[in-house]
């Protein structure tokens, strides 16, 4: 599509209605006074959301009409076989049409014309006057229509669909699909085809001799008999389907192409009739529609490129975001620069393959100057990653005010996405164009640095100006909800601190590594023996339907339940069956081995980053609902501690040559905080005192001395211990304990008889959930628990279940950001030759120098343990090794 030229829309209403209604077809929507809105309401979402995401300059809705048509005359079957529109949906037709009124679109209908040859000469007509042209609609007919200024867009997927994608949908060129549905024919219209000939068969018979007219002349060169054959004898039924299937492009029009120009929503007519009809979420879109602002967009060269940073040196706040060639900021090289402050944006170009690009050291230079520059704010959205980037070009970005992707998250960490689009459309009921719009996707994907100036400026502004936007939007929910303090106190601070950390990186032991790896196919391909002697038979052990087959159809063993696909074999199905039959067992600890080695022993070593040669995980601080870190490319967070198998890996990670790792683990954190929040007398005794928690527990159950506890008591005890801050069920602990639930009742019963504190912290958290709707931690974190009022039992006992959790384990998680902020601080301060390298969970390791442990073990515990003022005391574990298995 031609760049920079206006666009026009063009929908297929028809096939729109159809839709429409048919996706309510189960459950219809209905208002108050019993009208069927199904379509009118499907219809009129649909043409909104393009309206508001697409902002087409020409905007038109062709419809079919009742009359016959030439195609009907020319062949009587036409369409014959479909099926008469339902008296539920004719009857909404009036409305629909009310809807694009109350829109301000126009409607185009031509009796005896159908829509399809409306839209074709329109299309044509438009792409003849200079407009980029895209057809609404999901019908492959128009796909003959798609060339390089008309392009396809599906309802159903919202994917623009160009001549590459008609390739790669059928298989043959736009210019040859009138050709391939006259030989394969559409059953939806009745066009009859050649006969013994379908969409696989006429790919061929295209590619193989390029059109319709060759084929019917050349069909005695066809190898396959019976399509020779039927080729021969249907000849005038191949040439009738193609004057049945071929979009008119020639149709006499009733109305200009300036009669289409579209200058927005009539906000006040479709605010009433939505109104009318109830479509409530439509009314706030319309409200928000005639609301949204444009993105300004200016394109800087050398010449401007003083006097803007003149200007913004002078700003109070600006938004920054960076375009560039890959998503790994420890990789990326930077393309394009925009820059945003108060109703402006800017796009610096440095790094295009064609265009007009800036003198890359010189604005890297001006940049410098502003970044850095303490009297001016900067926000971004996911900013760590921009700054990251800058940092290695040599540009530090200070200070950093304000990340909207983390204030989103502070105000509702239960949300499912936190993108820049997503917040965009929810916040200001703005759309955003898509990033495959610009680069495509799959094999077609090309680099941002292929992208026009002109539309990664457009692309690249919008992102910075709608950032500057949702921080005017975020920032005073955030002071209105009491969360200034932790985000300003805790959030952002810890943002340059995870940034420190990914950038230092982890070193590796390659060699080692290389020889686990072989340790454990060794060790795969042995078990694959025991596996198959077990089973009796080989198998794909790797194929859950195989391996059920086996375990349910041949053994006999019983199954849980079910799936789309078979029986179930996860792990928890397996788990339940290993005192039936040794096969489960194996079969887990062979799916074991091959996660560990797969996800981590061979996957690792290709994660190096060439440069620094060391792995680079990134920290997501806008991921878990209880405010906890999570680690990922790679998760260094999930490897497995408690398995011998796990441990090893850890092994993996070393210290260079002259340092040491050091590990510093928080001890029971959680109960730690439980016994805090709860001041239960039992464990706040325990803490204070120093004595085995577990051990202590364990005696007041089982009524008995702590120094005749049993192991297997104190293991009982544990598992209750840290179930009840989980919400554990007697269920849920007779299987973890593997005794009867009655008995597992009983402990729970016991177990909240003497710990009263806790058993009232849990009553009183869950009251207050219900009252309040969210729960929250010592720091002031919030975390939503609407469901806890849900009449459905399993989605209300969820929401329980986390509403007892959220406090302690959120608490953690800010106690363990409080003490990375305050040693990264301390580390600068004391000018101590060290590094943290790693946050797990309750544990922070670091990289220190071999002559300077002692000071950094002393200071880890008096940051680490003074982090939080509790009534209890916080302990710290602390261990050194060359590598992170022997420090732990």
């Amino acid at each position: 599509m031609e760049k920079n030229a206006k666009t026009i829309y063009l929908v297929d209403g028809t096939a729109l209605v159809y839709r429409s209604y048919f996706a309510f077809i189960k459950n219809p929507l209905v208002n108050s006074r019993g009208e069927d809105t199904s379509a009118s309401y499907g219809f009129s979402n649909t043409i909104m959301s393009l309206i508001r995401d697409r902002k087409p300059d020409y905007l038109a809705i062709a419809f079919d009409t009742r009359k016959a048509t030439f195609r009907h005359e020319m062949y009587d079957a036409y369409k014959a076989t479909r099926q008469k529109m339902p008296d539920e949906l004719a009857e909404q037709l009036p409305r629909v049409r009310e809807a694009a009124e109350a829109m301000g679109i126009p409607i185009l209908e031509i009796e005896g014309v159908e829509a399809d040859d409306v839209i074709g000469t329109l299309a044509v007509n438009a792409a003849a006057e200079g407009l980029n042209v895209v057809m609404v609609t999901g019908d492959k007919d128009f796909m003959q229509l798609v060339d390089g200024k008309i392009k396809m867009l599906s309802p159903a997927k919202n994917d623009l669909i160009g001549e590459d994608g008609v390739v790669e949908k059928f298989g043959v060129k736009p210019t040859q699909i009138i050709d391939l549905l006259s030989l394969m024919g559409d059953s939806s219209d009745n066009v009859p085809g050649v006969p013994r000939v379908g969409e696989k068969t006429a790919v061929q018979l295209l590619t193989e001799f390029g059109s319709l007219d060759q084929v019917l002349e050349r069909f005695e060169e066809i190898s396959k008999p019976s399509i020779k054959k039927s080729i021969g004898e249907n000849r005038e039924m191949a040439l009738l389907s193609r004057r049945l299937v071929t979009i008119k492009t020639d149709v006499e029009l009733p109305c200009k192409l300036d009669d289409l120009v579209f200058e927005g929503v009539s906000a006040e007519r479709a605010r009433e009739f939505f109104l009318e009809m109830e479509f409530t979420r439509l009314v706030e879109d319309v409200r928000h529609a005639s609301e949204d602002i444009e993105t300004p967009v200016n394109i800087v060269d050398d010449s401007g490129l003083e006097s803007l940073m003149e200007r913004l040196n002078s700003c109070e706040l600006i938004a920054v975001d960076l375009e560039t060639t890959s998503i790994d900021p420890m990789l990326a090289e930077i393309v394009g620069v925009s820059l945003a402050a108060c109703d402006e944006a800017w796009y610096l170009p440095v790094g295009h393959s064609e265009g007009p690009n800036m003198d890359a050291d010189r604005t890297l230079d001006a940049l410098k100057g502003l970044l850095e520059n303490p009297s001016v704010g900067k926000v971004g959205h996911n900013i760590k990653y921009d700054a990251t980037i800058l940092r290695r070009y040599g540009v530090e970005t200070a200070p950093i005010v304000s990340d909207t992707m983390v204030a989103a998250y502070v105000l509702d960490p239960g949300s499912r996405g936190y993108s820049l689009d997503k917040l965009a459309d929810t916040e200001l009921h703005h759309g955003m164009q898509s990033i495959t719009e610009l680069i495509g996707k799959g094999k077609n994907q090309v680099s941002f640095a292929e992208v026009p100036v002109v539309d990664a400026a457009r692309y690249s502004c919008d992102d910075a100006f709608t950032t500057l936007r949702l921080e005017t939007a975020l920032r005073p929910r955030i002071e209105n909800e009491g969360m200034n303090e932790l985000y300003e106190g805790l959030e952002m601070p810890l943002l340059t601190v995870l940034m420190d950390t990914e950038m230092h990186g982890v070193c590796l032991d390659q060699p080692f590594l290389a020889g686990l790896s072989d340790e454990f196919a060794t060790m795969m391909a042995d078990l694959e023996k025991q596996i198959y002697a077990a089973a009796g038979e080989e198998f794909n052990i790797n194929s859950p339907k195989q391996l059920g087959v086996i375990l349910f159809d041949k053994m006999g063993l019983k199954a849980r339940r079910k799936t789309k696909t078979g029986y179930s074999t996860d792990i928890d199905t397996l788990t339940a069956l290993v005192r039936q039959h040794e096969l489960p067992g194996l079969i887990l600890d062979y799916r074991q081995l091959a996660k560990l080695k797969s996800t981590y022993i061979d996957a690792l070593p290709a994660m190096l980053n060439p440069e620094t040669d060391r792995v680079h995980t990134s920290f997501n601080q806008a991921v878990a609902a209880t405010g906890r870190l999570s680690s990922s490319d790679p998760n260094l967070q999930n490897i497995p501690v408690r398995t011998e198998l796990g441990r090893q890996i850890r092994e993996a990670f070393i210290a260079p040559q002259g340092y040491v790792l050091l590990s510093a683990d928080y001890s029971q954190i959680e109960l730690r905080i439980m016994a805090h929040m709860s001041k239960d007398a039992l464990l706040t005794e325990a803490f204070v005192n120093g004595e085995d928690v577990h051990k202590k527990t364990a005696s007041h159950l089982f009524n008995t001395f702590p120094v005749m506890v049993t192991d297997d008591q104190r293991r009982q005890a544990k598992t209750i211990n840290f179930g009840v801050m989980y919400g554990m069920g007697a269920y849920a602990l007779s299987e973890q304990l593997g005794i009867k639930r009655a008995e597992a009742k009983e402990f729970i019963d016991n177990y909240f008889a003497t710990h009263s504190g806790v058993s009232a912290f849990i009553d009183t958290t869950v009251e207050e959930a219900r009252k309040n709707g969210y729960v929250t931690t010592l720091l002031g974190r919030k975390r939503y628990v609407t469901d806890i009022l849900s009449e459905n039992r399993n989605v209300a006992e969820f929401a329980k279940r986390t509403a007892i959790n959220t406090p302690i384990q959120g608490s953690a998680a800010d106690l363990i950001k409080r003490s990375m902020i305050e040693m990264s601080k301390r580390l600068r301060e004391e000018d101590i030759d060290a590094y943290m390298i790693l946050q797990v969970h309750d544990e922070l390791v670091f990289e220190v120098a071999e002559d300077q442990v002692e000071r950094l073990t002393t200071l880890v515990r008096e940051v680490m343990e003074g982090a939080m003022e509790l009534d209890v005391p916080l302990v710290v574990d602390i261990g050194t090794g060359k590598n992170w298995l022997e420090a732990h």
